[in-house]
């Protein structure tokens, strides 16, 4: 059998590829994708760009499953999935796996109509599909901990709650479904065990720096003024404003259970993650 890893070389790719050496699939049997596939030394690796679809063909050559990571870039993801599909259609692929994003068919989430778009191509293909819906990353937020040095953190997201998980959390739910029986045509819903605001985030950044962080709620015009006085660009202050609202709105929040279970283990607390990254 031969696991192929699209992606290899980001923060995600890496974990996985690590994940699936330390529950003993032989590096042999692991193909890592990138377009920068020198990088990778612990597995064999193939070049593979989502924008060159020779290499896409080449890469899922001979293999049996394929860990689709999502494109780290929005505005084309689902044009550059769309090469990865065909190629696993046309190559007989026996799973796909896609880092989709919670509630992906029904969400209001500014991130949501890609990940649905590329959740329909699959489905079309035919190709046995295990679809994980990731929620947020806690190491989204190394950013917001840089900025709690100053004393405060500044969010228009009233009392609305994360259910972050780490990275290594979701990898690891990537590699249940890739190496265990039974996880084809379903669809997981993966977030964090507990969901936190960000009046709790400043507490555990307080504890984290040793220092008193404060929260301060602000309202979506008044965050996007800062922003902007703070010289982002107006397609990153709308993003961050958008984000900040799907957060407000609950859609960041849910607790289904489905990433503790399929790791075996509690997910990874706010503090720890915080602190690992």
């Amino acid at each position: 059998m031969t696991i192929l890893i699209t992606g290899a070389t980001g923060h995600l790719g890496t974990l996985v590829i690590d994940s699936l050496l330390a529950k003993g699939v032989p590096a042999d049997q692991i193909r890592a994708g990138a377009r920068s596939p020198e990088k990778i030394t612990a597995v064999p690796a193939v070049h593979l760009d989502y924008e060159d679809s020779a290499s896409v063909a080449a890469a899922l050559e001979g293999v049996e499953k394929v860990l689709l990571i999502s494109a780290s870039v929005p505005g084309n993801r689902v044009a550059l999935h769309k090469a990865v599909i065909d190629a696993a259609a046309a190559a007989g692929v026996q799973q796909l796996v896609y880092t989709s994003v919670l509630d992906a068919r029904d969400s209001a989430l500014i991130l949501a109509p890609e990940h649905k778009g590329t959740e329909e191509l699959i489905e079309a293909s035919g190709v046995p599909a295990t679809i994980l819906r990731n929620g947020w990353y806690t190491e989204n937020y190394l950013g917001t901990l840089e900025q709690a040095k100053s004393g405060e953190i500044v969010t228009s997201t009233a009392g609305g709650r994360v259910s972050s998980a780490s990275r290594k959390d979701y990898a690891d739910a990537a590699v249940a479904v890739l190496t265990e029986p039974g996880h084809e045509n379903r669809v997981y819903e993966l977030s964090g065990d507990t969901a936190w605001n960000f009046d709790e985030f400043a507490a555990v950044a307080a504890g984290i720096l040793g220092s008193p962080v404060a929260h301060r709620a602000v309202s979506a015009d008044e965050h996007t003024a800062a922003l902007t006085a703070a010289g982002l660009d107006a397609g990153t202050v709308g993003f961050i404003v958008a984000l900040d609202a799907d957060i407000r709105n609950g859609l960041l929040g849910v607790t289904p259970g489905d990433l503790g279970r399929l790791i075996g283990r509690p997910t990874t607390p706010l503090a720890e993650g915080l602190s690992q990254a």
